[in-house]
């Protein structure tokens, strides 16, 4: 990692926060509770490197990480091994951040078996983490059970860093990602040293995880249903839809009603919300809030985004706080929602002390993290950009963005999961419909049982029904490449788009070595046994 501070965040602010803004001070450490928590509040007076939850009376623990190449499970081992734990995992399968881990002195090991926790080199170890998306029969899990080892679900390792001392925890459907990454980068560029767990990797970070003496600013993930019994200082709660709903599956919700309803827990546990103004029905899921603010060019927002003035490469905006000028933003991304994101963190920004003018400078030279609107390349002439969408408000999100840059949009789309593509694929191609040419690939599975009827094809054939001209199925990879390096321009951008592995392809178009990193950042911190 490039940070060179090694605590977690404590029950100790900051020290020195540059200001206070006039209303909606920073909360005091104390403030916050939550019904599910393994452990209290650090007391004022509790030293400045204990973490509740992380640490037991001084011991360094052994820790054994289930999936530890997620992208979410290897920054739960990166933040442990900086507060001086011993850190081992498995994963199915080697990858560019499994062995990014073992450079870093965390040892992997592929596959799965008891031996594990149980044998050297790795065992026995004291804690093995793992989500609730891992089988109950799994060979780990078993063994734990047999020789009392304990097993710790990811979430209460979440909630202890949650509820250690200051932090911001980023909720709902789209942008947790990319607002996380911002609400500590513009923190940190204001000096308030933030910690940060991120389900994606951060340039800025040198990984997907930051380790300050500041706040901590975590991205909460809502696949996994145990998130609604947490709550932090402040949440920051982008939208809501219907992801990862229906099925019988450990990462869904069997209902959107229960989803929402999780939302709204987790916001009620909390000390305060910052919800987008913009998104209609989260004032009704924030109800219970003890304190409510809200983000967005709405005109009753508290912190508002006016004056937009986007380019092919950003946006300038000028940042109001209950009408009173803060100052001149930049987004070096294109698209509204990232001016909404890049607002979000500068709100928290504010609200935690921190000088709004150097914030805003981090913002503006922040391009985003790993598969976010990530630049790849040139292919003769033409753009390539890589972007993580893969349901229809992000799809037609990341469509208006690659609009901005005033080029002709070419997207690559792969469907991500079976049960989505059934669920949305209307909604898909709908949302897919402003592109100038559209090519689709193959359902991704993602460990998923095919659906008999449901095909990419139900995407591109409603969308050639509904008129779009330049819209084709495209499964032959080899194909697809030899069609785009045959007929890209100058004039073009073209977007490989989708949760799977269509990011390789982006890399193979402007010639560069795909080679296999793990950027599954849906299942946060999950890599399937």
């Amino acid at each position: 990692m490039t940070d060179s501070s090694t605590v977690i965040p404590t029950a100790t602010p900051a020290a020195g926060p540059a200001r206070q803004p006039s209303q909606s001070a920073p909360f005091t450490q104390g403030t916050i509770s939550s019904p599910a928590a393994t452990s209290s509040l650090a007391n004022a007076s509790s030293p400045a490197n204990t973490l509740p939850g992380l640490q037991q009376t001084g011991q360094h623990l052994h820790y054994h990480l289930l999936g530890i190449g997620g992208i979410g499970m290897s920054a739960f081992a990166r933040l442990l091994k900086a507060r001086g734990h011993q850190v081992s995992g498995c994963d199915e399968a080697v990858s560019e951040l499994t062995r990014q881990l073992e450079a870093e002195g965390i040892p992997v090991s592929p596959g799965h078996a008891a031996a594990h926790i149980l044998e050297a080199p790795f065992g026995k170890v004291d804690v093995l983490v793992a989500s609730e998306a891992v089988p109950k029969t799994h060979p780990e899990l078993v063994a734990a059970r047999q020789a009392g080892i304990e097993v710790r679900p990811r979430m209460a390792l979440l909630e202890a860093l949650l509820t250690a001392g200051p932090s911001v925890g980023v909720i709902g459907t789209h942008g947790k990602t990319t607002t996380t990454s911002m609400i500590a980068v513009a923190l940190a560029g204001a000096g308030l040293d933030p910690s940060a767990f991120v389900g994606g990797l951060v340039p800025e970070f040198g990984g997907n995880a930051r380790v300050g003496t500041g706040p901590f600013v975590a991205e909460v993930d809502e696949s996994d249903r145990a998130f609604a019994d947490l709550g932090c200082e402040t949440a920051v709660f982008t939208n809501a839809e219907d992801d990862h709903v229906g099925g019988n599956q450990a990462t869904y919700w069997e209902t959107v009603e229960d989803q929402h309803a999780g939302f709204a827990r987790f916001v009620g546990h909390s000390g305060r919300v910052l919800s987008c103004a913009d998104w209609p029905g989260l004032d009704e899921l924030c109800a219970q809030a003890r304190e409510h603010l809200r983000y967005g060019q709405a005109e009753h927002a508290d912190y508002r985004a006016v004056n937009l003035r986007p380019d092919e490469d950003g946006t300038d905006f000028t940042v109001l706080y209950r009408g009173e000028v803060l100052g001149e933003a930049r987004v070096s991304l294109p698209g509204l929602h990232n001016v909404l994101n890049a607002l979000a963190a500068l709100a928290v920004n504010h609200l935690y002390g921190g000088v709004f003018e150097p914030a805003a400078k981090a913002l503006a030279k922040f391009h985003g993290p790993g598969r976010r609107w990530q630049k790849i390349g040139l292919l003769g002439g033409a753009l390539v950009i890589d972007d993580y969408a893969h349901n229809a408000t992000k799809a037609a999100a990341a469509v208006q963005a690659a609009h901005q840059t005033g080029r002709r949009v070419r997207i690559v789309f792969q469907p991500h999961r079976y049960l989505r593509t059934q669920q949305s694929w209307r909604k898909l191609a709908d949302a897919l419909m402003q592109a100038d040419e559209v090519l689709i690939m193959d359902i991704v599975a993602a460990s998923e049982a095919p659906i008999e009827g449901i095909h990419a094809t139900l995407i591109s054939g409603r969308m050639a029904q509904n008129g779009h001209t330049q819209v084709q199925y495209q499964p032959d990879r080899q194909a697809l490449l030899k069609y785009l390096r045959g007929t890209a321009s100058e004039r073009d951008i073209i977007v490989t788009m989708g949760a799977g592995d269509v990011w390789k392809l982006a890399r193979e178009l402007v010639g560069e070595a795909s080679g296999e990193i793990h950027l599954q950042t849906e299942s946060h911190g999950r890599s399937q046994p």
